[in-house]
């Protein structure tokens, strides 16, 4: 198989799976332009930010951080509060990213909460590079926001109607990516440590803060349990390469 040959089925294979992801960043990616249009700033910045920050959270966060007085130890602890889990994403893809080579920067660069969620449950089909279909599964995502952002840092000052609650489409997405692996799930094991972990950390931290709490409970029981969940094939590797 051509090196060319081995791109192009790649990126047919990755291009299905990103299309919720293209669904909810179309839609969020506007916003934020939108927004940010709103908010005095023209599609140069939604833009920029997109292709530099890769954070829609963050992002949405920025249009008033933006607009507030300046305080560098305030938004770089919101920040880090904000950002904190993708450490903890980032362990987990040690394994899998190893030895995609020059392409692992960008793949750590880019790594989302959507895209995490497609390379954990989407399985790679036979036959297809890894390190391919993982950097185009994270270029397409990539894409998808930046040119998202773009068009609606260019329509902003044309859109007159209230685009309150199109946000739910990121919440909408990720019910179903958790179902689709719940549906491939024998024994539910990681499901259950993470809707466990998820309600214990919201009844005692509360909404604003129990995700890093989650995360921390997560990993911990995740490694524990790791030789049964890994028995189980709730959580094999194998399953994914």
């Amino acid at each position: 198989m051509t090196s060319n040959s081995k791109k192009w089925d790649a990126l047919k294979a990755a291009f299905p799976r990103t299309i919720p992801v293209m669904i909810a960043y179309g839609s969020l990616g506007m916003i934020f332009g939108v927004l940010m249009n709103v908010a005095g700033f023209n599609f140069l910045y939604p833009t920029i930010m997109s292709l530099t920050i890769v954070g829609g959270s963050l992002q949405f966060l920025a249009v008033s951080l933006l607009q507030a007085s300046f305080a560098p130890a305030q938004i770089v602890l919101m920040t880090l509060l904000l950002q904190a889990r993708h450490l903890f994403y980032g362990i987990s893809m040690l394994e899998k990213y190893k030895g995609t080579g020059w392409k692992k920067p960008y793949l750590i660069y880019v790594l989302t909460d959507e895209t995490f969620s497609i390379t954990c449950s989407a399985g790679i089909p036979e036959g297809i590079d890894k390190g391919w279909f993982y950097f185009f599964t994270s270029l397409l995502d990539h894409a998808y926001w930046v040119i998202a952002s773009l068009i609606g840092g260019l329509l902003g000052s044309l859109l007159t109607f209230n685009t309150e609650g199109l946000d739910f489409a990121m919440t909408a997405m990720f019910v179903v990516i958790f179902l689709e692996q719940l549906m491939k799930e024998k024994k539910h094991y990681t499901a259950a440590i993470g809707l466990i972990s998820s309600l214990v950390c919201l009844i005692i931290f509360g909404t604003d803060v129990f995700l890093i709490p989650t995360m921390i409970c997560m990993l911990i029981l995740l490694t524990i349990f790791r030789k049964p969940i890994e028995r189980s094939g709730d959580f094999n590797d194998n399953e994914f390469e």
